[in-house]
């Protein structure tokens, strides 16, 4: 059997990608929210609810999280493609992101969209470097269900959002994928040991 070019490999592995999610974080005063597809359930315990989140370093987000230990991980609607777009198209370090978007103080102190299908406040249980992102494990520790007026539909997955963004963001889509991709190729080997810092006390 030939063997699979690196594209091809590519397109299977986006079998396993998870649904699209809304991450905000803060720090100090400074928010930000971004948008990740590489967000997963970790925990089969009902009474120990966790998902882990690979942030890339590039992001804004990922120093606001690592410092904090804190973010909020929102399950979006199918229909939220205007809010993907506030969130994941452009850097927090050039404007605040949130500003118009409907939320509030989450019991940890980050920001809890309104009007999403599902909310996930989680504080940071280790960590993991793979390189070129860090991979936070978070403890669950409030869940909300969106706002009581917002229509719950379905839940926003990869694969719904690429088949059905508007055509003229298709370009900047590609664009950013493709500088996402080359940001990880140059650093996804310089793998390094970190000990999360709530666990080397123990």
């Amino acid at each position: 059997m030939p063997a699979l070019a690196p594209d091809q490999v590519y397109q299977l592995l986006r079998n396993l990608t998870s649904p699209v999610v809304a991450i905000t974080c803060q720090r100090a005063g400074t928010r930000n929210g971004m948008i990740a597809d590489s967000a997963i359930r970790a925990s089969i315990v009902p009474a120990i609810p966790r998902v882990s989140v690979y942030i890339h370093k590039f992001n804004f987000s990922h120093d606001l999280i690592f410092e904090t230990g804190r973010f909020v991980l929102h399950l979006l609607r199918d229909d939220q493609f205007e809010l993907i777009h506030q969130l994941g198209f452009t850097s927090g370090r050039a404007r605040d992101k949130l500003a118009g978007v409907p939320h509030r103080p989450g019991t940890l102190g980050v920001p809890v969209l309104d009007e999403c299908y599902a909310d996930f406040e989680c504080r940071v249980a280790n960590v993991m470097d793979t390189g070129s992102s860090t991979c936070f494990l978070g403890d669950v520790v409030a869940v909300g269900h969106g706002a009581a007026t917002t229509p719950r539909g379905a839940v926003m997955t990869a694969a719904h959002f690429r088949a059905n963004m508007p055509s003229e963001w298709r370009a900047d889509y590609e664009a950013l994928l493709r500088a996402a991709q080359q940001f990880a190729a140059d650093r996804s080997r310089d793998i390094r040991p970190v000990t999360w810092k709530d666990i080397g006390g123990r």
